[in-house]
């Protein structure tokens, strides 16, 4: 059965973790629990072998550089101390689970907090409103925003330059955590993944973040916004497990020593898939996508985890069939596929099973005609007869040109178990009854041939396990696209774009303004600067935008003539309580506070707009002392 609950998930096969993962991670049990039994009794399939119900899974796609460990007995004769788990598993629990977890959320609200903004025109709408009550509890208390700031000065020291790997080691280690508001590791540090044990020492500047803002009351009050999208998210995925299972002859089972869970936080750019196997439990971290209807989350990614989860232990369990399938690794080394399928040929077979299966389950996108009803239905069943079969043909067309396309990319074995499992339609079996003939049945030197002649492509599409794995690329358009234009000196192109943005009912009303806030700056529009920032104060949500809204109007209060200093302070103190976790900010603020704005003499003035760049790069000459008079 599916069962609700949080949390997040990152790639690291059973047999190549170097760590044991802990036995518990913090959860707080999700209120509503939406329980629907995977029915699939009716199904004539056996169950699986005890070989492979106790055989430790492994995750495929892990850098060769991944630390290793021994392989985990999944059975409950394990001392439940030593056992390593990834999660806070509930013995005698659901073995697939639907999730949320506190400690994933305080630790995604911290990096929030801390500038991580992507997509979120995209993210569900609870993503605003708890930025939101962050933002009013950070503006309420002096020692939160000081707790917030030292926070984020931990953050941007450990900053990654992919966004993916850079949220992935907080999301590992927030998988290891005890409850808020202990917040501590439930193992030693050595057992921690690498990637947890470099960021650890943030844990107690998030426990003082958390503890400064009361985050354990947003948490609370924003439960239902994430109950009901668990509820949006949960037949949709049952669903999806049913037909899967259906389609391998998986029949429902009363062992719960290993887990599947989808961990959903939306705090998190809905375009990035977190997802990592630690021992027997395979966990993935997903973000709903607020445009999309249905199941706000993609499936295909999920089923993707999940195939590994069932198919792994099948094929780990024939590893001595393996030794005499390593000359197929030969035929692989110009294929564009990570180091790691190149070098290990489990995890390049079983990359190529869950190939061949998700083949198989692909529907083409035009709907299937309906059977025909009423009293005409005889007159109809002969067109009905004849769409069908043309849907069926269309359906097998496309599900042969995907496998030949995943052959194309290194997947050498696709076909060949893709062959493999339409028998297995046939004959009735299931898939734990085929993989084992197909394994030991397999003629080793005619695949060698037959993939010898593949031609191999030159790229291929992220693995979804990958933790910087973006299934859409990003596309800077709107008033972002119009920063990187103003950054470049195309004043005409950001100004064209930002009134593009005003006149878009959907536009970005609040960043639109502003950034005309600045160009009219660089062009010595003081008044227009100076209403538009006003005006972005009243549209705007974004700490850092309103803090340098303020610190601008304050600059420009100091060089009017005459200075309205006492306006100009009161902008800089406002600054100081709306501000963001940046450095820059805070110190723009406090100088402006200290000494009056002066302009730096420029032989060209309207020729540099320094002063009124956000970056705060020519603070150190704009305060300048003034020369005696």
């Amino acid at each position: 059965m599916v069962r609700h609950r949080v949390r997040s998930i990152s790639r690291k096969p059973a047999q190549q973790i170097g760590w044991p993962a802990p036995r518990r991670l913090g959860w707080l049990p999700a209120g509503l629990l939406l329980c629907i039994p995977l029915l699939l009794g009716t199904v004539a399939a056996p169950a699986q072998s005890s070989s492979s119900s106790q055989t430790p899974s492994s995750a495929s796609g892990i850098p060769e550089s991944t630390l290793q460990t021994p392989s985990i007995p999944a059975n409950d004769s394990v001392n439940p101390v030593d056992r390593p788990e990834a999660a806070r598993i509930e013995r005698g629990g659901a073995a697939i689970s639907l999730e949320t977890n506190e400690s994933l959320f305080q630790m995604a609200v911290a990096l929030n907090a801390c500038g991580y903004n992507p997509d979120l025109d995209r993210s569900a709408p609870v993503r605003a409103e708890v930025r939101a009550d962050v933002n009013a509890a950070l503006q309420a208390s002096e020692s939160a925003r000081e707790s917030r700031d030292d926070l984020c000065a931990y953050i941007a020291k450990h900053h990654l330059s992919d966004v993916g790997e850079d949220v992935s080691q907080y999301v590992s280690l927030a998988l290891y955590l005890s409850p808020p508001p202990e917040l501590m590791p439930n193992v030693d540090l050595p057992r921690l993944p690498p990637q947890a044990a470099d960021v650890v020492n943030v844990l107690p500047l998030l426990r003082n973040f958390a503890q400064q803002i009361d985050l354990h009351y947003i948490w609370i009050k924003h439960r239902p916004e994430y109950e009901a999208l668990l509820a949006r998210i949960h037949d949709p995925m049952t669903d999806m497990i049913l037909q899967t299972n259906f389609y391998l002859h998986k029949p429902p089972t009363t062992l719960n020593t290993r887990r599947f869970l989808v961990l959903v936080e939306p705090m998190f750019s809905p375009n990035l898939t977190n997802a990592r196997v630690y021992g027997s439990d395979y966990i993935i971290v997903v973000s709903p996508d607020n445009r999309t209807s249905g199941a706000p989350v993609n499936l295909d990614q999920i089923r993707h985890v999940y195939l590994h989860y069932v198919v792994e232990p099948l094929v780990y369990s024939r590893g001595q069939a393996m030794e005499g399938m390593q000359p197929l690794l030969e035929t692989v080394q110009s294929a564009p596929l990570p180091f790691f399928y190149k070098s290990d040929i489990v995890a390049l077979m079983t990359e190529c099973v869950i190939k061949a299966i998700e083949a198989h389950l692909y529907l083409i996108p035009q709907p299937p005609p309906k059977v025909p009803g009423g009293p005409k239905r005889s007159q109809a069943d002969v067109a009905y007869q004849a769409a069908k079969a043309a849907y069926d043909e269309e359906t097998t067309v496309a599900r042969d040109n995907l496998v030949l396309a995943d052959m194309r990319q290194g997947w050498i074995l696709a076909q060949y178990f893709y062959n493999g499992l339409t028998q297995m339609q046939h004959s009735g079996q299931g898939l734990s009854d085929v993989m084992a003939p197909l394994i030991y049945g397999m003629d080793v030197q005619r695949q060698k041939h037959a993939a010898e002649q593949i031609l191999f492509v030159k790229s291929i599409p992220p693995d979804p396990l990958s933790p910087s794995f973006s299934p859409t690329p990003h596309k800077i358009q709107g008033v972002k696209l119009a920063e990187r234009d103003l950054m470049k000196g195309d004043i005409a192109s950001a100004e064209t774009l930002a009134q593009k943005a005003l006149k878009d009912p959907s536009g970005d009303h609040a960043g639109a303004t502003y950034l005309m806030a600045r160009i009219d700056l660089m062009q010595g529009n003081a008044a227009a600067a100076t209403k538009a920032f006003q005006q972005t104060l009243t549209l705007s949500q974004d700490p850092r935008t309103l803090a340098w809204s303020h610190i601008y109007l304050g600059r420009l209060y100091d060089v009017m003539d005459p200075p309205q200093r006492d306006k100009a302070i009161a902008e800089y103190k406002q600054a100081l309580v709306v501000r963001d976790g940046s450095p820059d900010t805070k110190q723009a603020a406090e100088n402006g506070i200290a000494r009056p704005f002066l302009l730096p003499q420029q032989a060209a003035p309207d020729a540099d707009n320094q002063p009124f760049d956000p970056t705060g790069k020519a603070e150190k000459e704009a305060y300048k002392p003034s020369a005696p008079q």
